[in-house]
């Protein structure tokens, strides 16, 4: 939790953003920032999603923080989960999604040709043809794929650990109880 607050925006800071200052009084709601059950579930596999289906750096936060408002999703859960895709796992997001897409729906892209572009530092024109040939059906193809199911298994994950963790934290105060009221009997005991 410390590393997710470390690295995710503040709220002040994601409400001084220019994109997100006409919906600011929507963002500003409490229900968005609280870590609740339900919030940091929906929050994971929002940032999952987003962080991978979209992966442009800056955008993915921003297209968290206006997405957690109809689902009611964690803000700060949703914005450290798009760091999942950074500049060294986008190679491998992009590979693997051009790679399904051509297996999944029959399309042709190449994925070498992929890495040669970015071997040889391709201009933005080679970019464009790239992207407008079998390649940018099969990318988004493969990257939907990926992004829903990334989102799924985030979303069992977040449920699973925050479970564990909640039952960890009544299994400590219990105990911590059941101490205290020891203590207090023995020490009734020695002074009686």
């Amino acid at each position: 939790m410390n590393w997710i607050r470390r690295n995710s925006p503040t709220r002040e800071e994601l409400l001084a953003s220019r994109f997100v200052k006409p919906f600011s009084h929507r963002v500003a709601h409490s229900h968005l920032w609280r870590f609740t059950r339900t919030s940091v579930r929906r929050g994971t596999a929002l940032g999952l999603f987003v962080g991978i289906f979209l992966l442009i750096p800056g955008v993915q936060i921003l297209g968290v923080a206006l997405l957690a408002l109809p689902f009611r999703a964690n803000i700060p859960i949703g914005a450290a989960m798009t760091f999942l895709s950074n500049p060294a796992t986008t190679p491998l997001l992009i590979a693997a999604s051009v790679w399904l897409g051509n297996n999944m729906f029959g399309l042709h892209a190449n994925v070498a040709t992929f890495s040669i572009m970015i071997d040889k530092g391709a201009s933005a024109g080679e970019w464009v043809r790239w992207f407008f040939s079998d390649a940018a059906p099969a990318l988004v193809a493969g990257l939907f794929i990926i992004s829903v199911v990334s989102a799924i298994v985030g979303y069992v994950l977040a449920s699973v650990i925050w479970d564990n963790w909640i039952r960890l934290r009544w299994r400590r105060k219990i105990r911590r109880a059941r101490d205290q009221r020891l203590e207090a009997s023995t020490s009734d005991a020695a002074a009686g």
